[in-house]
């Protein structure tokens, strides 16, 4: 049993370190979600859903994670692959290019390795944008990991890379 304060909260684990499981997700779930707030906050200025935004990342030839092949960015992306990059339904990922074309920021065309196929690419507006965008999540991180120096930023991330993995 994990111990308790006067309040119900929790004040340790049943392990005996000095903070629970469940204080310590709570703690991330915040921190996460402020992250988010400052992330959408700054995408508002240009109309940009986040889902958008992330598909702009990925469109765009962003690395890591979210990339789904390793082609250059200028060649396309098929919805099939936005979608498995941003870990969607192809039905969601059609919507988000949708909304994108709408706007002039992506567009459909021919794969140039196979006529039949369909690709997205992102126009010039397009490029533009996500470059707010990622200034938008730049700006919001530098925000939240600001108030952390150099040695925490690293132990912070090194310690997140290893629950990721």
């Amino acid at each position: 049993m994990t111990p308790s304060d006067a309040s119900g909260r929790t004040t340790g684990s049943p392990t005996g370190s000095s903070m629970g499981s469940t204080e310590l997700a709570d703690a991330l779930m915040r921190a996460a979600r402020g992250l988010r707030r400052g992330w959408h906050a700054g995408l508002e200025p240009s109309g940009l859903s986040p889902h958008q935004a992330r598909a702009l990342h990925v469109l765009g030839g962003g690395r890591g994670r979210h990339s789904a092949r390793s082609g250059d960015a200028a060649d396309g992306m098929r919805i099939s692959e936005l979608a498995a990059a941003l870990r969607i339904a192809p039905r969601s990922a059609t919507e988000v290019v949708d909304g994108l074309a709408e706007k002039g920021l992506a567009e459909r065309g021919p794969d140039l390795a196979d006529r039949r196929a369909v690709v997205v690419r992102l126009t010039d507006a397009g490029t533009a944008t996500l470059a707010h965008a990622d200034r938008a999540r730049a700006e919001a991180a530098a925000e939240l990991f600001g108030r952390l120096d150099e040695t925490e930023r690293a132990d912070l991330t090194r310690m997140l890379r290893r629950l990721a993995d």
